[in-house]
């Protein structure tokens, strides 16, 4: 299935198809602030092991990002946040970022595997959190790249659905998308680290 939605007002019967994939198992390929990604419900356990496979990397390996609309998930499936790394993201979100913070008991279950850490995202992109308002739960995500270049990410959404169509259930065409990732920043320990310098700057 190949839809477009526009970012700028994002139409609810197009983002209930999308929901209905999702509530269903399906992959998704959708828009972000940065580059497209794969996404799935995060307690859909054979979605999240099939684009590990779409991805040729063991699931244990794989790196899965929390896609949010908001924080109001973050003591969800995060352990307790302070105050310097709530503000801190609270100033940067919506953007492209992904924090890496120390995970909760919830989170080893999604992955099936000890893991103590999480990447939250919150995209500054309509799309990507009207898809998590209305599903009411993150996404599982992770980046859609070319094999040519490791860092080379596919941003036209028709060749991604040429590409991609007999592979997963659904491509959103959200416009073009950047060829930037998004910038990692740990927030395990008390000083904040850059591992990515992607798309944003930390303010």
């Amino acid at each position: 299935m190949y839809i477009k939605i526009y970012p700028d007002n994002p139409n609810q019967k197009a983002i209930k198809k999308v929901i209905d994939v999702l509530k269903r198992g399906g992959i998704i390929i959708y828009p972000t602030d940065s580059v497209y990604g794969f996404g799935c419900d995060i307690y859909a356990s054979r979605a999240v092991e099939k684009i590990a496979r779409i991805k040729n990397i063991k699931k244990k390996d794989i790196d899965f990002s929390l896609v949010c609309s908001d924080l109001s998930h973050l003591s969800d499936f995060t352990q307790h946040v302070g105050n310097r790394t709530f503000k801190m993201m609270k100033k940067n979100l919506p953007g492209a970022f992904t924090f890496i913070l120390n995970a909760n008991n919830k989170v080893p279950k999604l992955f099936k595997r000890k893991k103590k850490t999480v990447g939250i995202r919150v995209p500054d992109n309509n799309i990507a959190r009207e898809i998590v308002n209305f599903l009411g739960n993150p996404i599982m995500s992770t980046s859609v790249r070319s094999d040519d270049k490791i860092i080379d990410y596919m941003t036209d959404p028709e060749l991604i659905h040429e590409r991609y169509k007999d592979i997963v259930d659904l491509v959103i065409d959200g416009g073009y998308g950047n060829n930037d990732a998004s910038t990692i920043v740990n927030c395990v320990y008390e000083e904040f680290e850059i591992i990515r310098q992607g798309k944003s700057n930390l303010l």
